[in-house]
């Protein structure tokens, strides 16, 4: 079976644990072909009045006893292989998880998230059963099966063994037949379920944008759909689930039927005993059960073999993101220096940034400006090494990013990102994120350096107060102030706020920034903001446009440039102007 081949390193690194399973299995299978060899003895002992009492007594015993041993090695049996089964989902899980924290920006720009979960759920789940279900009915097949063959055939009667066996021929060609449409079925059923998981999840954390358009019946009409074609799909699936246990049993009643006929043509020619053909009977009926093993088994195998290929694509996701051999594992200090000569996004041939040279002195505040979609956010990133191909280099200290360790570079870094994600959690645990060691003198002292100390006053709990999933209960501003002191705490060399002041109004900006400045000295700050007031005491300011740097220095000297930043400048400050007079 091609799906335990594929799971076999799982297999080897637990191969004590099956063997313990196994050998159970083989115990009991071997003690089940002794209860019709003491009935065959008890029935012939009967027809042939020749039973006594303690002859009863001693195989009824040894029939008990057999019960009692069946009992036990079949919860060591069972215990082995569905534990095994529980450690695989949970190393798969674990794997990958790993390998989604791994895993760049792109491919998250690419892939959906609900189809992500589906893996991790789902095709997890079906791996699982496979592993544990799956195995043990196929290893009680193989070793049952053998067995009870082998007894009917050297201990009973090999003719009438042969004459069972026949319509178990056209078992296997049907089974895989079966197998190949459950298979095609299966997969393209998970593939609905993704896609219902993903409109569910989309609509939930979308719910008040699908309210406020008006858009809930036509959403509701879409799921639906979604929906209707999961059942589809699923019918399929037990369509092609329900011909298993049928066609087995088809199988199995052409056999009896056979095999009754001609056992009792036997007896009466005198080649076998009545107390035989009874044994041969309820070796028959045990049989029944490994036959039906088989057809479940081929059922869960397979689902679990398209599962697993649909895990295992996610796991072979190339990681595009490698660290160099002997990278420096300590947090980098220094100055900041970008140079770079082009930049454009994988699988894209238009340049994003070209032409960007700039040096930021350890303890300045940089602030970085230009039209939306000028290329600010992505001169940010590029620090955090979220992409690996860089034409010209970012260096800290002298050292080029490159040569450092993911976990020491971005360790010196904190970034506040123009979307905010908060936690489903309480305000004072979204805070203390990056250390959740903080304690709670730490954590106030950053809200109100980002001004946020009034806000978390009026909160029913404080900081204790939950702030719902994405911080659904916070306005903009909130959830940007609390994205702002969470990188606060972690008090980094190199702190980088992209466009995360938008949502304040200009009297929290001046506060924050005022904090921002005591705070910050000998340490690197890089803010990007469309509102020039965020930015204009800032040490440096340079105007990225069309990907390139087009004006740079300080606020005085922009100002007496006459370029973008000083006619910006002025209608921002015509319009805080007239607001005010409005209000």
């Amino acid at each position: 079976m091609k799906f335990f081949l594929e799971i076999g390193w799982f297999i080897r690194q637990e191969k004590t644990t099956y063997l313990i399973g196994i050998i159970s299995l083989i115990l009991v299978c071997a003690l089940r072909m002794l209860p019709p060899f003491l009935v065959k003895e008890l029935v012939d002992s009967f027809l042939a009045r020749s039973i006594t009492r303690t002859f009863l007594l001693q195989r009824v015993g040894m029939i008990l006893a057999v019960a009692l041993a069946l009992y036990g090695l079949r919860y060591v049996w069972r215990l082995a292989v569905f534990g095994t089964a529980a450690r695989l989902a949970s190393q798969l899980r674990e794997r990958l998880y790993r390998h989604f924290t791994l895993l760049t920006a792109e491919f998250y720009n690419r892939e959906r998230t609900g189809d992500l979960m589906a893996h991790a759920t789902n095709d997890i789940n079906a791996i699982e059963v496979a592993g544990g279900d799956g195995l043990m009915l196929l290893l009680e097949f193989i070793i049952a099966g053998i067995l009870t063959v082998g007894c009917m055939g050297f201990q009973v009667n090999w003719k009438i063994t042969l004459v069972a066996l026949i319509p178990m021929l056209i078992l296997a060609q049907v089974t895989r037949s079966y197998g190949k449409r459950l298979s095609r079925y299966f997969r393209e059923s998970q593939q609905a379920f993704s896609r219902l998981n993903e409109r569910v999840q989309e609509n939930i954390s979308g719910m008040r944008v699908v309210k406020s358009f008006g858009l809930a019946d036509s959403e509701k009409e879409s799921f639906r759909l979604l929906s209707v074609d999961l059942v589809a799909k699923n019918t399929a699936v037990a369509r092609i689930d329900a011909l298993f246990e049928p066609t087995i049993q088809l199988i199995v009643g052409c056999s009896f039927f056979l095999s009754v006929s001609f056992g009792a043509w036997q007896v009466v020619s005198g080649e076998m005993s009545v107390g035989q053909i009874t044994q041969f009977t309820m070796l028959l009926v045990q049989l029944v059960w490994p036959i039906l093993a088989f057809g479940m088994m081929f059922n869960l195998v397979e689902k679990g073999r398209v599962s697993y290929a649909r895990v295992n694509e996610l796991l072979q996701k190339e990681i595009t993101i490698q660290e160099r051999p002997g990278a420096i594992t300590t947090p980098p200090v220094g100055d900041l220096h970008y140079r770079i000569t082009g930049f454009s996004y994988p699988g894209s041939a238009i340049p994003v940034l070209s032409s960007i040279s700039v040096s930021i002195i350890r303890g300045e505040t940089l602030g970085v400006t230009g039209r939306t979609g000028s290329g600010k956010s992505s001169f940010l990133r590029l620090l955090l090494r979220e992409f690996e191909t860089l034409p010209g280099e970012i260096c800290i200290g002298g050292r080029p990013i490159h040569d450092y360790s993911l976990d020491a570079l971005r360790s010196a870094i904190g970034y506040v990102p123009q979307e905010h994600f908060l936690f489903s959690a309480t305000v004072a645990e979204n805070i203390s994120f990056g250390r959740p060691d903080a304690g709670r003198e730490k954590i106030e002292a950053v809200a109100q350096l980002a001004a946020l100390d009034r806000d978390i006053s009026r909160f029913p709990e404080g900081f204790d107060t939950l702030v719902g999933e994405r911080g659904v209960t916070l306005s903009g501003g909130q959830k940007q102030r609390i994205s702002i002191a969470r990188a606060l705490l972690l008090d980094p060399e190199i702190l980088i706020l992209d466009d995360c002041l938008s949502a304040v109004d200009a009297r929290t900006e001046q506060r924050l920034l005022d904090g921002l400045r005591s705070t910050r000295l000998g340490k690197t700050t890089l803010i990007a903001a469309h509102r020039l007031s965020a930015i204009e005491h800032a040490d440096r300011i340079i105007v990225i446009d069309e990907g390139k740097i087009v004006e740079q220095g300080n606020h005085d000297e922009l100002m007496a440039v006459e370029g973008w930043y000083a006619r910006m400048y002025r209608r921002q400050q015509l319009e805080s102007q007239l607001e005010e007079a409005g209000a």
